[in-house]
């Protein structure tokens, strides 16, 4: 039968549907993923649609993890209440594991009344990456984070892991001078340093590079050479008409429990300003972007938003959008999560 009819309908490019005859992946709102074929004749106004042909579902993996993350990660943020407890209780201790500081040389310093750790790798530098991390500006460096920054120092990259103040007890006020005086501090031997960040961590990275396009003169600090986003929060009014449907299917984050959050990290100022939004921001001059997302991922539309901009900008943007996953996937122990790691890695090598 034609299982296709009745079901929310998500397109991989926001200028690519079946009506429009384009290839591309659709997650339907149950979380099955289906493709459809620039060759299909089917549109809209030419009738009742035709049997979709299934694509490759997600991992193992993945499938057994999004019911857990569900009741893990959703569930406690589901409410303003809940949201408030969470973020307000007492954060975590953010220096790597043991395993970590047996493995790699790892330094710490206070930086404007902040830690920063520099992870140097055994062999020689052959990049230099400023990595912000993620946890919706209240929940500290998790160990899923360290693992990514092991295999980016065991790939030859010296990490530097600023480890900026958490809502409610801070603000992004305090964060963009703590990264621009760590900023200032990494080697520059190698060129400019790659930024990469995930989730509040990328859209924080991506603001922060925002900060530098208008700088001039010898005391600039330098542009990335390169921008890694992973699943970045880039815009927290989350206004965005399709985040009440992705909510449905997302078994990571809820809008509730993130407006939430993104007030705290406000403290008061406008959602909208770009150095909290900075889908809203100047993108013109931006270097190199490569972002990866999930289909079910409620920051979605959002990034979708920036890539736009950022390409009729002329940046050059390469988007890696995996069907059926959920948030921050390339850090998640799963085969496209490996795959992603690996892709990254490998874009850290290009010149």
């Amino acid at each position: 039968g034609n299982w296709c009819t009745g079901t929310t309908w998500w397109c991989s490019e926001p200028s690519t549907s079946p009506a429009r005859g384009g290839d591309g992946f659709l997650a339907r709102g149950d979380g099955v993923s289906v493709g459809w074929s620039a060759h299909s004749p089917w549109s809209e106004n030419s009738g009742p649609q035709p049997p979709c042909v299934k694509e490759s579902m997600p991992s193992l993996a993945v499938r057994a993890l999004s019911p857990l993350f569900r009741v893990t990660r959703k569930r406690p943020m589901a409410t303003r209440e809940s949201a408030w407890k969470r973020i307000t209780a007492a954060k975590a201790d953010p220096a790597p594991p043991a395993w970590f500081s047996r493995r790699h040389t790892v330094d710490v310093r206070r930086v404007g009344g902040f830690d920063s750790y520099t992870v140097v790798p055994r062999g020689g530098v052959e990049r230099v990456v400023l990595y912000v991390h993620g946890g919706s500006y209240v929940h500290e460096i998790s160990p899923w984070h360290w693992r990514f920054i092991a295999a980016l120092a065991d790939a030859g990259c010296l990490v530097e892991v600023p480890i900026y103040g958490l809502a409610p007890g801070y603000t992004h006020r305090e964060a963009f001078p703590f990264l621009e005086a760590v900023h200032r501090e990494l080697p520059t031997d190698g060129g400019p340093a790659v930024f990469m960040g995930d989730s509040a961590g990328g859209g924080l990275a991506l603001a922060y590079a925002q900060s530098l396009l208008g700088e001039e003169g010898s005391t600039a600090s330098p542009l990335p050479r390169r921008l890694v986003l992973i699943a970045p929060c880039v815009d927290l009014t989350l206004s965005h008409p399709d985040i009440r449907e992705l909510d449905r299917i997302d078994p990571w984050l809820g809008p509730v429990g993130l407006r939430t959050a993104a007030e705290a990290w406000a403290g008061g100022d406008d959602l909208a300003d770009p150095r909290l939004s900075p889908v809203n921001g100047p993108v013109e001059g931006l270097p190199p972007t490569d972002v990866y997302i999930g289909t079910h991922d409620l920051l979605l539309p959002d990034v979708r938003r920036l890539v736009e901009r950022m390409r009729k900008a002329g940046v050059e943007v390469d988007l890696q959008q995996e069907a059926g996953l959920f948030h921050v996937y390339p850090l998640v122990p799963c085969p496209e999560g490996r795959a992603a790691r690996e892709r990254i890695i490998s874009s850290l090598r290009e010149p």
